[in-house]
């Protein structure tokens, strides 16, 4: 008989504290000694986590009105320019967003940047940040400029809004080329000195959900120390046809727009990242439960780094050129070895995203939901998977 469980019951045992909840980690091991039958039955919930720059991140703040009021237009947060193009004193900020006069604007590649992203960290953890705006008066909001300062207590509210997060998979970086050049994914040395990739692999949510059978839009989630929500399909969502045994897509694939309280976060999961040369981005933290509803949805969960695999991509010539330029495919086992082989040559390997932090959050989400501060919510709606025919579709220049 197969074993089938509903949302309900699961969170009827977290009520009774009797729920059994493992990481992605655990459940492997669980699985093999006791097998998927009888693991499906014991284990309730899987918790998965990540842990790396996602730049498709940022923040709508909303300031409060001033005396008189004013209706911002340029804002500027500790000198990082914020969206005021909302209502009168909502702002987005974004974590790639960096000042004017930053020396990445013109192409330094000797820079790190203080960015978007640094703010919403010192926002978080506290700090004071200086806020400048000008407005074009209206008889409504009279006040055309001010500049005070701000702590995120000041805040009538602080909503972390990120388009794109928690890709599926993703490429490792490689340069082919005779100069070093200066990317989003690190500094990547000439002639394949080093290779450079950001995952959690095993560990990663939708890893361990390749078809989203549980993922989807309101689904709870860990967010960088807080509680967020699924708020939809990422942008760049494209479920990939292009699998492994186990479903696990060979290519970015999925992604996930979520949002949460600003004000509930810790600094800790949420931290500004400088690139060099590449500019400002934001490190995010996301752990995502996995109900086990079924066998399938467990044997989905035991994936191992040795049965995932990302596409090796050349940052010198095919990605700036959008080109595929794919040198291959290569696991995370591999890739967390140290080193690859590529075309012959062995090639040093190494993490932008952190594997320990992923396993932090895995385990925090972990004893959340075990001491009952944590119930699981069912999607309104699944994302789009592989049978529905979402695709990027590539700008075409004319």
């Amino acid at each position: 008989m197969s074993v089938t469980k509903t949302y309900e019951e699961i969170n009827e045992k977290i009520k009774k504290g009797k729920v059994v909840v493992v990481t992605a980690e655990e459940v492997i091991d669980i699985a093999a000694k006791e097998g998927i039958k009888k693991a499906a039955a014991k284990v309730d919930v899987v918790t998965t986590g990540t842990f790396g720059p996602m730049c498709s991140s940022g923040a709508f703040l909303n300031f409060g009105h001033s005396k008189p009021k004013i209706k911002m237009q340029k804002v500027w947060l500790n000198g990082i320019p914020a969206y005021g193009g909302i209502a009168a004193v909502d702002a987005y900020i974004g974590a790639t967003e960096v000042a004017e006069d930053d020396p990445c604007n013109k192409v330094h590649p000797g820079s790190f940047s203080y960015g978007g992203g640094h703010v919403i960290e010192d926002l978080v953890a506290g700090k004071p940040i200086q806020l400048e705006t000008t407005a074009y008066g209206t008889d409504c909001y009279p006040r055309r400029k001010l500049e005070t300062t701000i702590t995120i207590d000041d805040l009538n509210n602080a909503l972390l809004f990120n388009p794109r997060n928690a890709y599926q998979n993703y490429n490792v970086g490689i340069n082919t080329t005779k100069k070093t050049i200066y990317t989003y994914m690190g500094v990547l040395k000439p002639n394949m000195c080093n290779a450079n990739y950001s995952s959690a692999g095993q560990l990663s949510p939708l890893m361990n959900d390749p078809y989203y059978r549980t993922i989807g839009i309101g689904t709870r989630i860990f967010l960088a120390g807080g509680t967020g929500y699924v708020a939809w399909h990422g942008t760049q969502h494209s479920p990939s046809e292009e699998r492994t045994e186990k479903g696990v897509p060979t290519g970015g694939a999925g992604t996930l727009a979520v949002m949460g309280d600003l004000k509930q976060m810790n600094s800790g999961f949420l931290r500004g990242v400088s690139i060099l040369g590449y500019g400002a981005s934001l490190a995010v933290g996301v752990g995502i439960p996995i109900p086990i509803l079924n066998e399938e949805i467990l044997e989905f969960t035991t994936v191992r780094d040795e049965e995932i695999f990302a596409p090796v991509v050349d940052y010198g010539t095919s990605y700036p050129n959008a080109e595929p330029g794919n040198l291959g495919l290569v696991s995370y086992a591999q890739l967390k070895s140290g080193k690859i082989t590529i075309n012959g040559k062995e090639v040093k390997t190494a993490p932008i995203s952190s594997y320990p932090k992923a396993r932090q959050i895995a385990e925090t989400l972990k004893q959340w939901i075990l001491n009952g501060k944590f119930y699981l919510t069912q999607p309104a709606q699944l994302l789009p998977s592989v049978e529905d025919d979402i695709k990027i579709k590539p700008l075409v220049i004319k």
